[in-house]
C-alpha cells in the first residue's frame, strides 16, 4: 500500500487503519533531506524551524523530493524504521511530502516519532514454553498469515496454528524451517512488527525455529495454515554494492 492510500484510509477510519499507515511508513524508502552529502556513514539532516517546532523534511519519491528546490537537494534514502529510530527522543518532527499537494502530506509531530520508534523496538515474541497437546486452525485477524508468510525468506517453510500446551496454557505458535541461525533474531522481530501493527501483542504468538522435515511443522500446517517462501532465485552475476550512506540495511548511517 502507497502511503498515500494509507493515509487516506487512516484520515477516513479508525485504530486499524491508523495502524496500516504506521507499518507503511516504517517499510517505505523515504528521501531525507540533508545539509550537504553525507560522508561515510555519517549524514546532517536539514533542520527546518516552523512555529510549531524543529522538524526534518521527508518525501516518498524523488519526484516528490524535487518539488523543494529547482537546484538539486543533497538526501539520504532511508526506510523510514531507520528515520524514528535515530531521531527518537530528539524532540524532531518529520515533515512528510510537504509542499506537494500529495494525500500524504503531512506533519508527524515528536510524540508520534518516538511512539513509532517504540513500537519498532519491542521485544521479539516469546519462544515456544512446554509441549504441545493440541492443534487447532488459527483464530487470528483476517490475512495475517498472508502478511506474515511475506516475512519469509526464500526455500523457507512455515506452519500457523492454534495450539495447547501441557501446561494447559492456550495461544497461537508459528513454526519456521529452513532460516539460518543468524536470521532468527531478526525474522522474530519482524514478527513482532506484524503483530503490534496488526494490534495485537507479541505474547499471542510464540516463534520457534525447526528443520525442514520436523514432524510438527507437519502437523501444524495440517492443523492450521502452512506457506512457503519464494523459490530461491540464481542472480545471473555478482551484486552491485554500494557504500551510499543508508544503502546497506547491516550498517544504517548515523545522523549527526
Amino acid at each position: 500500500m502507497t502511503l498515500d492510500a494509507a493515509h487516506q484510509a487512516m484520515d477516513n477510519g479508525g485504530e486499524a487503519e491508523a495502524l496500516a499507515f504506521w507499518r507503511a511508513f516504517a517499510d517505505a524508502e523515504l528521501f531525507l533531506v540533508l545539509e550537504e552529502e553525507g560522508i561515510g556513514a555519517t549524514i546532517t539532516p536539514r533542520t527546518f524551524d516552523l512555529s510549531s517546532g524543529p522538524l526534518l523534511l521527508v518525501f516518498d519519491s524523488e519526484e516528490r523530493l524535487g518539488t523543494l528546490s529547482d537546484t538539486p537537494v543533497p538526501y539520504a534514502a532511508l526506510p523510514g524504521r531507520v528515520i524514528a529510530a535515530q531521531l527518537a527522543g530528539q524532540g524532531l518532527g518529520l515533515g512528510l511530502n510537504l509542499g506537494t499537494g500529495a494525500a500524504s502530506e503531512t506533519i508527524l509531530p515528536p510524540a508520534s516519532v518516538d511512539w513509532l520508534a517504540d513500537m519498532l523496538s519491542q521485544a521479539a515474541p516469546q519462544q515456544a514454553q512446554g509441549r504441545i497437546k493440541a492443534l487447532a486452525a488459527p483464530r487470528l485477524g483476517q490475512g495475517l498469515a498472508g502478511t506474515l508468510s511475506t516475512l519469509l525468506p526464500p526455500g523457507s517453510l512455515a506452519a500457523l496454528a492454534a495450539v495447547e500446551y501441557d501446561t494447559g496454557a492456550r495461544g497461537h505458535a508459528l513454526a519456521v524451517a529452513g532460516l539460518e541461525p543468524s536470521r532468527e533474531e531478526g525474522f522474530a522481530r519482524a514478527v513482532t512488527e506484524v503483530l503490534a501493527f496488526s494490534g495485537l501483542d507479541a505474547a499471542s504468538l510464540d516463534v520457534f525455529f525447526v528443520a525442514a522435515d520436523a514432524d510438527i511443522l507437519r502437523r501444524m500446517a495440517e492443523a492450521g495454515q502452512g506457506f512457503a517462501g519464494p523459490a530461491p532465485v540464481e542472480a545471473p552475476g555478482q551484486a552491485r554494492s554500494s557504500t551510499a550512506p543508508g544503502m546497506d540495511p547491516e550498517n544504517p548511517p548515523k545522523l549527526r
